[in-house]
């Protein structure tokens, strides 16, 4: 009867080991996830989005621009140089698709007046080899160029193999 009792004693330890050594697995499991993390909420309702601008001093629609990504959650910091072009090299954008602008989000380059929504479709996405997209040119009715002759425009994506494709069509705003 005593070797019953101790082997019964001996099963409860390794039991209560096990069950320890689980809920330590679960609590630092926990612990190392980031906060709030849910996979049915979108990647906006973590928090604002750090993006950096570059701009040129003189250009008024970059600043509409940027005062539009803080109206849509965006943590913005605007970097000012003399050209735009030296970033867009260091980034890889191709001269045929630039603006006035340029920006760095995630792992991403946004070129020109691309719709706050439309980077935050890029950040949850993330699609597979694209490099970034871009507004080429100053389209009117975009972000930052509202005006009375809004129309239709591309957003164009760029990827690792260096081909160009439409990432997204978007009707302009018009502005009175």
């Amino acid at each position: 009867m005593n070797l019953n009792i101790i082997y019964r004693k001996t099963s409860l330890n390794i039991d209560c080991k096990r069950i320890t050594y689980i809920f330590v697995l679960c609590v630092c499991g926990a612990l190392l996830l980031p906060k709030g993390i849910n996979a049915a909420e979108p990647a906006e309702d973590y928090g604002p989005v750090s993006i950096v601008v570059h701009k040129t001093p003189t250009c008024g629609c970059c600043g509409k621009w940027v005062e539009h990504l803080r109206q849509h959650g965006f943590s913005v910091v605007v970097k000012t140089v003399a050209s735009t072009r030296s970033v867009q090299e260091l980034l890889g954008v191709p001269p045929q698709i630039g603006s006035c602008h340029t920006a760095q989000v995630g792992d991403y380059w946004v070129e020109g007046h691309v719709p706050a929504d439309v980077i935050r479709k890029l950040l949850d996405e993330k699609p597979a080899g694209i490099l970034g997209i871009s507004a080429p040119g100053m389209p009117m009715g975009s972000p930052g160029m509202e005006g009375p002759n809004a129309g239709s425009y591309d957003i164009i994506a760029l990827n690792q193999a260096g081909e160009l494709s439409r990432y997204a069509t978007l009707k302009g705003k018009a502005k009175p």
